[in-house]
């Protein structure tokens, strides 16, 4: 409150024991105090109570909240640099591990708040909109089965224009997120969706509803359906019952 910018870096299964503090003496106040959330997602070697599932889930609904999920090790490091230069709470949430191996940058650039990155355009009327780790994962699918892909990169605030921009242009949207799917990031695409009156179809990724016990994370992932594998079986199973009621609906019609 006397002009200094905090950092917290702790694990987001100990953020969740803060939720009081972290409402009542940042987020109440609008204090500029950046929020570094390690182990978010599947943590593993630590068991179940280090899952870091639910921050998203928890933080989407505190207002004056900048939240940040990097797709890789560079976007992280730009991303804790953008929240430094706000004058609001800001958390940057990334996994226990390491990242795909992009370069990293020398030079630290803020990102405009709320801003998506288009990173293909696909011809198969699929959009998939992927938040943090698990972007990599997603844009394979995605070149796999000729869809569009976004690295939504702001959980809160959401990129509205690119969402609303995908929906009028895609017959179906997938979200994918290493969260809890209940109050996670997709359902803020879905309540987006909701209050412009567009009804796409849309599946939401995520954690499932149950605790991921013990393992390695790539154990963990897989546990949940959410290493490369069994992302891909959800969204070709999904996209494949798509396709079969497009057919069905043009058949009666």
């Amino acid at each position: 409150m006397e002009g200094l910018k905090p950092i917290v870096a702790i694990y987001s299964t100990f953020l969740q024991r803060a939720y009081d503090q972290l409402i009542h003496d940042v987020a109440l106040q609008n204090l500029p105090v950046v929020f570094a959330v390690d182990r978010a997602g599947l943590v593993g070697s630590d068991g179940a109570t280090h899952q870091g599932s639910y921050d998203l889930s928890f933080l989407r609904c505190i207002p004056n909240m900048t939240i940040m999920a990097p797709a890789d090790e560079n976007e992280c490091r730009q991303m804790l640099y953008t929240g430094t230069t706000l004058n609001s709470p800001s958390v940057i949430r990334y996994p226990r591990g390491t990242g795909p191996g992009v370069p990293v940058a020398a030079e630290m650039t803020a990102l405009t708040l709320g801003s998506a990155q288009l990173r293909r355009e696909g011809r198969s009327g699929l959009a998939i909109l992927a938040f943090g780790a698990l972007v990599d994962s997603a844009q394979k699918i995605a070149e796999r089965l000729d869809a569009t892909i976004v690295n939504m990169r702001f959980v809160k605030p959401l990129d509205e224009k690119m969402v609303l921009s995908i929906a009028s242009r895609h017959r179906a949207i997938i979200t994918i997120e290493e969260n809890a799917i209940s109050g996670g990031a997709g359902s803020g695409v879905g309540e987006l969706l909701t209050a412009a009156g567009l009804q796409v179809p849309l599946l939401h990724i995520g954690i499932p509803d149950r605790f991921i016990e013990h393992g390695t994370r790539d154990t963990c992932l897989a546990r949940a359906g959410l290493d490369l594998a069994g992302l891909t079986a959800q969204v070709e199973q999904w996209w494949a019952l798509q396709s079969q009621a497009r057919k069905r609906s043009a058949s009666s019609g």
